[in-house]
């Protein structure tokens, strides 16, 4: 099993961060792309309570499935990730409806991933805001925000549930997922 470990940061100077992220000896592996994710459980949130996550991505044209658990937040989230790849995402979602799952949330962002060989490091553009996401070795990743220009008390470690639900009571919208069109922001 694999453990994903990483953490968010707000950006507020986008072509700032992929200057730095250059400097750094990081390389652009995939360009802007739109993302949507759909988070499904079953009914009385059995999975949240459990603190899982069971994810259906649309990625430009491809499809993963993705269960986490084991949730642990110390200065890094810290996750069992289990992926695979899937080939039909509608047939997919009809599965998951069959077995008795259901979407709890849905949310997009255009994603660009960076590498330096040793982690990963993904701009995510969402309705909510810009936010940059490091994953990798512990150590690695508190070097790595260093060169980005960010610091401890940046790091988020919460997941984009969290963040929207904690933008809607800043902001009282009443989005109920957090899609371009329910927040009302526009994209290009």
């Amino acid at each position: 099993m694999s453990r994903e470990i990483e953490v968010k940061f707000r950006v507020s100077d986008l072509p700032k961060l992929a200057r730095a992220l250059r400097a750094a000896g990081f390389r652009l592996v995939t360009r802007r792309t739109h993302e949507l994710n759909t988070l499904y459980d079953l009914p009385g949130e059995v999975l949240r309570a459990r603190k899982q996550l069971l994810r259906l991505r649309k990625y430009g044209s491809s499809w993963k499935l993705t269960h986490k658990s084991g949730n642990k937040t110390g200065r890094h989230s810290s996750r069992v990730e289990l992926e695979t790849g899937v080939d039909d995402g509608k047939k997919m979602d009809a599965i998951l409806r069959g077995l008795g799952y259901a979407p709890s949330f849905r949310y997009e962002k255009f994603r660009a991933e960076w590498t330096d060989k040793k982690g990963q490091v993904v701009v995510d553009e969402t309705p909510i805001g810009t936010f940059c996401e490091i994953e990798g070795p512990p150590r690695w990743i508190d070097a790595t925000a260093t060169k980005l220009g960010a610091s401890r008390e940046d790091y988020i470690t919460k997941n984009y549930a969290t963040l929207f639900s904690d933008w809607k009571k800043e902001t009282k919208s009443s989005a109920e997922e957090m899609t371009f069109k329910a927040v009302g922001k526009r994209h290009s």
